[in-house]
């Protein structure tokens, strides 16, 4: 007897014992057979499904620039699309509007890259804060190619709240 014999009868029995009809592996199929009080154990190789195909390799392209723009003017309206939806009858609470932002970054993001935009990673932030008179500079900082990489921005505010949205649509080689 093999040692791969051994083990296949080892975790037969551990399988009989758990009660549990899974594979060895995927090739493999166990079957347990019940006759009176004695039960048996039959391994099985299914050797018809051994198609191995290797992950799909690229060739590298070499383009240095994109073929189209980043449409920042759609863009643009998506975010004032999904702030103006959600906030329009919003009022500041800090707890809501922390969640809110998460919420509202994520949709965001997810109706962008509904849009498919070839080599473009997507960056979106969302800042909400209480409108109380007072001032804020957002800026944020990376490296950048300004042939490529650009953003677009929206700012939203009613009687009780502020927002902005930006986002960075970065070009991926």
């Amino acid at each position: 007897m093999t040692d791969r014999d051994l083990a296949r009868e080892k975790a037969a029995k551990l399988l009989k014992k758990q009660g549990s009809v899974s594979s060895l592996a995927s090739s493999e199929v166990i079957k347990f057979h019940k006759v009176g009080s004695m039960s048996t154990v039959s391994v099985t190789e299914d050797t018809g499904h051994h198609d191995f195909k290797p992950p799909v390799r690229f060739e590298n392209t070499y383009q240095m620039g994109p073929n189209k723009k980043f449409p920042s003017a759609k863009v643009k309206n998506v975010i004032r699309d999904v702030i103006e939806g959600y906030l329009a009858e919003e009022k500041y609470e800090p707890e809501l509007c922390r969640q809110m932002t998460k919420t509202l970054s994520e949709i965001i993001k997810a109706r962008v890259k509904e849009m498919m935009i070839p080599r473009f990673k997507i960056i979106c932030t969302v800042h909400i804060g209480e409108s109380k008179n007072s001032g804020l500079w957002v800026g944020s900082r990376c490296l950048w190619d300004a042939s490529c990489d650009t953003y677009s921005t929206f700012e939203y505010r009613n009687k009780t709240l502020f927002a902005i949205g930006t986002v960075f649509g970065i070009y991926y080689e």
